[in-house]
This record gives C-alpha cells, structure tokens and sequence, in this order.
C-alpha cells in the first residue's frame, strides 16, 4: 500500500490518494479542492481510482468530488449519516464560506465496520461521531486515517451543526484508543502522529 498526501483548498485539507502497487487501484480520500493537482498525480502514477471516500461532508473536504468523478468516473462514498450533507450548502457550511458546493449523491452509503476493497488493500470504515453525525475513519492495517477525528495532539471541533463534544471524545476512546500505540494516523488537517504519542500527550483524552 502506497499513501500520497496532498495539502489542498484553502483550509489546507490532507487528501490522500492511497493505492495499491500491485493493481495501480486508488482511493481518493477527502478531495477537498486542487482537483487538477489531485488528478495530475492520479495520471502521473497511471492509477485507477475506484472510489471517492469522505470522511465527513463539510465543504473542505468534498470541493473536489465533482471533478475527480467526471474525470475518473469513480462513485462517491460517505456514511449515510452525512449523506445529505453532499447536496446541501447549508449542511457542508460552503453557505457560510463565501461559496455554495453542492455535490451528486452518493452512489454508496458506508456505515461502521464496512470494508472498502481498493485493489488488494482492504480499507475498514470506522464510524466516529462528533465531528460531524456521520464522521468516519479508515483503517489498513498500521495506518488510521482518521478525518477530523483526531488531529496531532489535538481533536476534530465540535462546536459547528451537528457536532457533539461527548459523543467525538467517546469515539476516540472507544474506538480509536484500543488500536496499536504503533498505528499511524493521518489525519483531516496537520502532520501526522501515532495512536501511542496521542494516548500519552493529547490533552483532550487524558
């Protein structure tokens, strides 16, 4: 497995374009803008994109969907708990940003525990509420790629529609802390960090 990071949109959202060596299949995982720049790697490493994921609907990571599914024709996964949210200015918060994105539907609603099938990588989805109703995480093997869940000493915000502070913090715990203290995270926003160093010094889950 083969992850590429890219900074994108103007709230510096992580795209990863994670793909597998062997079959050159790709996800393309929170596009949230620099489409041109999201698919010039995409041609550059000849990959074939299987699937669009977002986390979570907010407007900072779902701004580039629309072009990376026409030039890919690629499906667009979400929880279903966010589904709305891809078609609604008001639900995304692009209304309150100076913009209105709007994206297709869906063509696939994940709920927690679904497994993704990206090549010969297999990609768990994670439902992690808090952030956002239908916030998610991946999972493969040593590397979480957690959204706006869980950021580098630091947690997703909970204070926009939707967002509750119990309910992130209990998804981290629950769910994310009970991973290996060696598993990568690569999270929505920021540089990167391990379940172990967040255990021991994110202030938030101490």
């Amino acid at each position: 497995m083969k992850i590429i990071k890219l900074e994108v949109g103007s709230l510096g959202t992580n795209c990863y374009i994670v793909y597998c060596e062997k079959t050159r299949a790709a996800a393309v995982i929170d596009p949230g803008g620099n489409a041109e720049e999201i698919l010039a790697v995409i041609n550059g490493e000849n990959l074939k994109v299987e699937c669009i994921i977002n986390t979570h609907g907010h407007a900072d990571h779902i701004q580039a969907n629309a072009k990376i599914k026409q030039a890919t024709c690629a499906p667009i996964f979400i929880h279903r708990d966010d589904a709305d949210m891809l078609t609604s200015i008001h639900r995304n918060l692009s209304a309150f940003i100076g913009g209105g994105i709007k994206c297709e539907p869906a063509d696939r609603l994940l709920q927690d525990g679904d497994i993704i099938h990206v090549g010969e990588i297999m990609l768990t989805v994670i439902h992690t509420p808090g952030h956002t109703p239908g916030g998610i995480c991946l999972l493969a093997n040593d590397v979480l790629l957690s959204g706006d869940t869980l950021f580098a000493e630091s947690i997703g915000r909970t204070d926009f529609p939707g967002g509750s502070y119990r309910q992130l913090i209990h998804s981290i715990k629950e769910k994310l802390m009970v991973l290996d203290d060696n598993v990568r995270v690569l999270p929505g926003h920021g540089p990167e960090t391990t379940i172990g160093w967040e255990r021991q010094h994110n202030p938030f889950i101490q």
